[in-house]
């Protein structure tokens, strides 16, 4: 087994370290909006929706200017402008300024992504899996440092909430700015960043249209997932949940994808390919949502956050690496930008939309939609490499015939 590479021991830091600051935030919005400032959750999720509507533009240009332009430029721009709004909201956070520096904090940090996903895959393209796990356990290591904290410092002020989640942005920059100078020639030595005109462009088609088609499963998975973040945080407060409890669900997600490794191990030894954990990750979340459908008391809810928790091990890092696998030569940031602006669509679209159900109707309602959006990734991973296996089909019959000749 080949040692993990320097570079990405600080991708692991600085992702951990920023979503650990961003989860100070990001699991209350909601919750602030609605339960502090007196919005309706359909207005908090049109916050949210706005949000993450500018993660998906900064998300298609980061994947964009790291094929072309500066991973090290990318990234310090894009982490710069979220801590200058961050910085700017912990002073103002009235529902004005909160709501267009909420959408400024997603357009940073949507340009951050993609190059950190993509520079894990460029770094250590021998990791496979292993490099995207890395970035993921990281990303929740954060979630539950932040969430673990977040919840006791909202229930004192949640001034403080926006202070920690502006000092840790700094730290972050900082790192980006010291730690991250020589990153653009370590991307240059391990990949091709200049788009290659391929004599087989119906095979750069093939695969776009195969990450298109996995993607809807992975946008529909996200909807649903969302709600614990929106329309769920509110139902755990309507039942009478405490908010520094609420939290501490997320400190339980978070930390059990930490120490769940082993497991994630065990599982990906034993089923090597990408869509059996797509397929196992996907009915484990159904299984969470139909216990979160029932629950009342804290104690079940725990329940569905740890089967939650199981359920996107498996799944979330699958789909960046086979974004990874599709890529043709120099467009790895644009296909990791493409994968997690649909993540970040499913995040937009999610809160407005089990919003307006529960307004409209009720959370059981909402409970059987999102049951329902949930088969359809079974399907959409089942299909989306039926055009490439084709393709494959016809280079051996035509590998056989010439041999034949």
């Amino acid at each position: 087994m080949k040692t993990v590479p320097r570079f990405i021991w600080v991708l692991v830091i600085a992702t951990t370290i920023n979503v650990t600051g961003a989860s100070f935030l990001w699991p209350l919005n909601t919750i602030y909006m609605h339960n502090e400032l007196g919005r309706s959750l359909a207005f908090a999720g049109f916050i949210l929706m706005f949000n993450q509507g500018a993660t998906i533009a900064g998300n298609l240009i980061g994947g964009v200017l790291f094929d072309k332009f500066s991973a090290y430029r990318t990234i310090l721009y894009g982490t710069g402008l979220a801590m200058g709004a961050a910085i700017i909201l912990s002073f103002n956070h009235n529902i004005l300024p909160y709501s267009i520096l909420l959408i400024l904090i997603g357009f940073g940090t949507g340009i951050t992504w993609p190059v950190m996903f993509a520079m894990a895959g460029s770094i250590w393209p021998e990791g496979g899996r292993r490099a995207f796990n890395a970035i993921y356990v990281a990303q929740n290591l954060g979630v539950a440092l932040g969430a673990t904290v977040g919840g006791y410092v909202a229930s004192i002020s949640f001034n403080y909430i926006f202070i920690a989640n502006a000092l840790l942005f700094v730290v972050f920059f900082l790192i980006v700015l010291v730690a991250f100078k020589g990153i653009d020639n370590e991307r240059d030595r391990q990949m091709n960043t200049t788009v290659i005109e391929q004599s087989g462009k119906i095979r750069n088609k093939s695969s776009f249209m195969a990450l298109i088609i996995l993607c809807v499963g992975f946008f529909t998975a996200w909807i649903a997932y969302s709600q614990w973040q929106s329309t769920i945080a509110s139902h755990t407060q309507d039942v009478g949940i405490p908010l520094d409890r609420y939290s501490s669900l997320w400190a339980i997600n978070g930390f059990l994808i930490v120490l769940g490794q082993p497991l994630v191990k065990w599982v990906t030894g034993k089923f090597r390919s990408q869509k059996i954990h797509i397929y196992l990750g996907n009915a484990i979340l159904f299984t969470s949502f139909l216990i979160a459908m029932f629950a009342e008391e804290f104690t079940m809810f725990a329940v569905a956050m740890v089967i939650l928790t199981v359920g996107e091990m498996l799944m979330w890092p699958a789909v960046p690496t086979i974004a990874s696998e599709l890529a043709p030569k120099g467009r790895a940031g644009f296909y990791q930008g493409f994968v997690n602006s649909v993540s970040a669509a499913g995040r937009m679209i999610g809160p407005v939309f089990g919003g307006l159900i529960v307004d409209l109707y009720n959370i059981q309602l909402l409970f059987f939609v999102l049951l329902f959006l949930l088969l359809i990734p079974f399907f959409t991973t089942f299909f989306y490499d039926s055009g490439i296996q084709k393709l494959h089909k016809l280079d051996r019959e035509r590998t056989y015939n010439g041999k034949e000749a």
